[in-house]
């Protein structure tokens, strides 16, 4: 069964010390997200149509989430905030996924739902090219097509949900593992999978920064992958420690392995003496900050990316907005939002946590 949270606690970023983004969209090229594969080309219907701001949004959508996988503690948050949102504009709300994050396990999903006549079809791809064929004819068939937190082909949907911008969380991981190492020394990546199109965008913007004279002293050695499966990132960060002995940073932009390499070094020797940064959900995250294993990590509220997914796919569905850059909807208690380059909407900048505000956070 699948676990949700709702989205009872916002996240307070008066309160806390944000991470200094870069504001400039990175769609339209310029991103993993947005240049990832050359699938089958977009429908003309999807932008034939001129928006209209003004146009009521439509009731009794049927609004179908496809998360990489079913039972992910990241993933139950965010397709959580999506519930919460189909319920607001008087959807019908679905979720399906598969148990595994493969390249190719989302497209029978797809399939089905075109077959039951969604209306909107919101993604968070496990391969961005994979996915492609399934997607276009969905959107053949009228259907709106809403990636979120890990794009797809941007010839394959109408818009992307970015959490936030790639080069600000790639510059903000990096950021982070120099404080942690000093300013010198090894650092490893526990990532999710090697297809994962945003875990790779922000490995591409972390190995940017390092080429840097201000980060000459750190040194990449390893990008390790535990697939987003608890037992596997465990083993690999076990791996990584016993393979580079001088090793001062662990960084993990996933949810999954930044908890499983935490759980690794806060019962080991290492404890103290390999620091883990990277993404994480505060209350899974907050045991490890307390120990003393995690000085500080980051991460956005991951419910309002299903959030604002919904209204956004609604939008689309009832002709507010088409996915052209420059178009303006209002997504609930989110507010307004402008679509950017390549039909990116950013939800904005993630939070960094610590100890000093870590019990501010409750999901």
């Amino acid at each position: 069964m699948t676990f949700r949270l709702s989205r009872r606690t916002a996240v307070p970023l008066s309160t806390v010390a944000v991470l200094s983004l870069a504001l400039t969209a990175c769609g339209g090229g310029t991103t993993k997200e947005s240049t990832a594969g050359d699938a089958t080309a977009a429908p003309s219907s999807s932008t034939s149509a001129a928006a209209d701001p003004n146009a009521p949004l439509k009731e009794g959508l049927k609004i179908a989430y496809l998360p990489k996988q079913l039972n992910n503690p990241y993933t139950d948050v965010e397709v959580g905030g999506g519930e919460v949102a189909v319920g607001e504009i008087k959807g019908e709300y679905k979720l399906v996924g598969p148990n595994d994050a493969s390249a190719s396990s989302q497209v029978s999903y797809i399939n089905t739902l075109i077959q039951q006549q969604q209306d909107v079809i919101a993604i968070a791809a496990n391969d961005p090219n994979a996915v492609c064929p399934s997607l276009n004819q969905a959107r053949k068939a009228g259907i709106k097509v809403v990636s979120f937190d890990s794009d797809a082909a941007k010839t394959c949907r109408d818009a992307f949900i970015n959490q936030a911008t790639t080069q600000g969380i790639g510059e903000s991981l990096v950021k982070m593992a120099g404080e942690l190492a000093g300013g010198s020394g090894e650092i490893a990546v526990l990532s999710a999978t090697p297809n994962a199109t945003n875990q790779n965008a922000w490995i591409e913007v972390m190995k940017t920064e390092l080429a840097k004279p201000a980060n000459q002293k750190l040194k990449l050695v390893k990008i390790a992958y535990g697939n987003d499966d608890d037992q596997k990132s465990f083993t690999e960060a076990q791996g990584l420690l016993q393979t580079y002995p001088n090793l001062k940073v662990i960084v993990s932009p996933t949810t999954v392995g930044i908890a499983a390499a935490s759980r690794y070094i806060s019962s080991s020797s290492y404890k103290g003496k390999v620091a883990i940064t990277g993404l994480g959900l505060p209350n899974q995250m907050r045991k490890f900050v307390k120990d003393g294993t995690v000085k500080k990590f980051a991460l956005w509220n991951p419910a309002d990316i299903g959030y604002l997914a919904a209204y956004a796919g609604a939008a689309l569905k009832s002709g507010q907005i088409t996915g052209a850059e420059g178009e303006k909807f209002k997504a609930g208690k989110l507010g307004d939002y402008t679509v950017g380059a390549a039909g990116e909407i950013v939800l904005g900048p993630p939070t960094e946590f610590t100890a000093a505000n870590i019990d501010k956070f409750d999901f």
